[in-house]
């Protein structure tokens, strides 16, 4: 009779926490960046979520189910620990004098500019949420956890998750809607100088005279055709 991974995992086995982490590390992984918006946090958060896994491991339960809500919900609270060490670790950076900028190199900066981009935006709105209401929304719509897995996986009812998610959607709705409002307000403002500029003949709205031709200088038609009349005299 085969053994569960759950059973195995419980019972300490390495071979198996080897398996669990082959599996589950890089949905840890997106769910952490997802979290905090920072990769490298991220990073750290997998290393302490599977240690974690591994001190809490005889709490697993019994049975065949995936073990990937479990880890999600250590990651959690993992994220949550993480987020205030960092907030006291910069509160006391506040007091010390800054260190001299060191420019980063990484090729990894131009590889992941996009995704950067993409993910400031997403945590921008996602920032304004209530702490509980922002991990339901993370766990519900971008893992795909049911309700009652998140809520498994978070320690709370299922009607608790369900009222935090319908919350969410409409804060985020709302909330990405102030912010293309805001988008198109700020780029209304160039309509008309800027992109007209240049336009009007040789002299643009900032009074600037087009240059002359390559080799003439201005009034230089005029000098020429007076000197071919005085010659004509």
């Amino acid at each position: 009779m085969e053994i569960s991974l759950r059973a195995r995992v419980r019972a300490g086995d390495p071979d198996a926490f080897r398996q669990l982490f082959d599996e589950h590390a890089s949905v840890v992984h997106r769910h952490a960046v997802r979290m905090t918006g920072n990769w490298v946090m991220a990073d750290d958060i997998v290393s302490l979520t599977f240690l974690e896994a591994w001190r809490l491991r005889e709490r697993v339960l019994p049975g065949d189910d995936s073990l990937r809500p479990w880890l999600l919900g250590i990651a959690t609270n993992v994220t949550r620990n993480t987020a205030r060490a960092a907030r006291r670790h910069q509160a006391a950076l506040t007091r010390v004098p800054p260190p001299d900028p060191v420019p980063d190199f990484a090729d990894e900066v131009t590889q992941r500019l996009a995704d950067t981009e993409e993910l400031a935006a997403a945590q921008k709105a996602l920032s304004k949420m209530r702490r509980g209401e922002r991990e339901v929304f993370t766990l519900c719509v971008w893992e795909g956890l049911d309700a009652a897995t998140a809520a498994e996986a978070l320690g709370v009812a299922v009607g608790t998750v369900r009222a935090r998610l319908s919350r969410a959607r409409k804060r985020l709705r709302k909330l990405t809607e102030l912010e293309l409002d805001g988008g198109a307000s700020g780029t209304g403002g160039n309509n008309g100088t800027g992109g007209n500029r240049g336009t009007q003949g040789g002299t643009g709205q900032s009074g600037v005279q087009r240059p002359a031709a390559v080799g003439q200088s201005p009034g230089s038609r005029h000098q020429a055709a007076r000197s071919t009349q005085e010659k004509k005299r």
